[in-house]
């Protein structure tokens, strides 16, 4: 665990503690201060991401710790829901900014490093970027999952849709941004690496990520209706193998491969 004294971590911590902040006063149900404190946390977090970036001279998107501190830019993802999708979560998405920043906060080393010759490409933002989105709409529909396990009625808010129709919208949304990922790093793959599919560790858990969701749309379609708890299973179980393909896949050393990198 390290502590960052840098003018990095002191906006990381401000942003965390902002975001806690409006989400206990949220709670508290005074929401107009809770949701103009989440907009403050989130312009910190906008700072720090680009405290980074100039930082580093190129996109800040190499290692988990920048992986981490893309995450905590979230708001916008929120407002899209909300006033798009009619799906909540806004409380829930205070709470995720605090949890998303606390392994670059806490755990990974804010120390730079340049470019490896792999990640000097011009896939390597979009590549990246599009993941960073796809797992947060794939973590706020985890979010609507849980409320339809342990909730037995729907969101207080009537515009809002229920939520099991929530994580689906969640999933609709993010499923192709997890297929464009996994072309994007084909086409990467063979200008890095002379091959489509290498079998890395890495690959397969995105792919594994990818089938579980896919699974989870069959299953919906074909008996959905009849068995909504699982439905919600399906969506909770796609978010546990993206934290494997984010965290256990890059940190263990029996996975080494392409992406130590990261």
């Amino acid at each position: 665990m390290e502590v960052k004294n840098s003018p990095q971590g002191i906006l990381i911590y401000a942003a965390m503690a902002v975001y806690l902040g409006a989400f206990l006063i949220t709670l508290l149900r005074a929401r107009k201060i809770g949701r103009t404190l989440y907009l403050l946390g989130f312009v910190i977090a906008a700072a720090a991401f680009g405290y980074r970036w100039y930082s580093v001279r190129h996109v800040p998107l190499q290692n988990l710790f920048e992986v981490f501190l893309c995450l905590g830019m979230i708001y916008p993802l929120t407002l899209f829901c909300r006033h798009f999708l009619r799906v909540g979560g806004e409380t829930a998405d205070m709470l995720l900014g605090v949890i998303v920043l606390i392994p670059a906060g806490f755990f990974f080393s804010d120390q730079p490093h340049h470019l490896p010759p792999a990640l000097q490409s011009w896939l390597f933002a979009p590549h990246v970027a599009v993941y960073m989105i796809a797992y947060l709409l794939m973590a706020k529909a985890a979010f609507q999952a849980l409320g339809e396990l342990y909730f037995k009625t729907g969101p207080s808010d009537t515009y809002l849709i229920s939520y099991e129709q929530g994580a689906y919208r969640m999933v609709c949304f993010g499923f192709p941004l997890l297929t464009l990922g996994l072309i994007l790093g084909s086409v990467w793959g063979k200008q890095a690496w002379g091959d489509y599919w290498n079998w890395d560790p890495k690959e397969l858990c995105s792919l594994a990520s990818w089938m579980v969701f896919l699974g989870y749309f069959h299953f919906r379609n074909m008996y959905g209706k009849k068995h909504p708890h699982i439905n919600s299973l399906w969506v909770l179980v796609g978010l546990l193998m993206i934290i494997i393909t984010l965290l256990w896949v890059n940190l263990s050393r029996l996975f080494a491969g392409l992406h130590s990198y990261a």
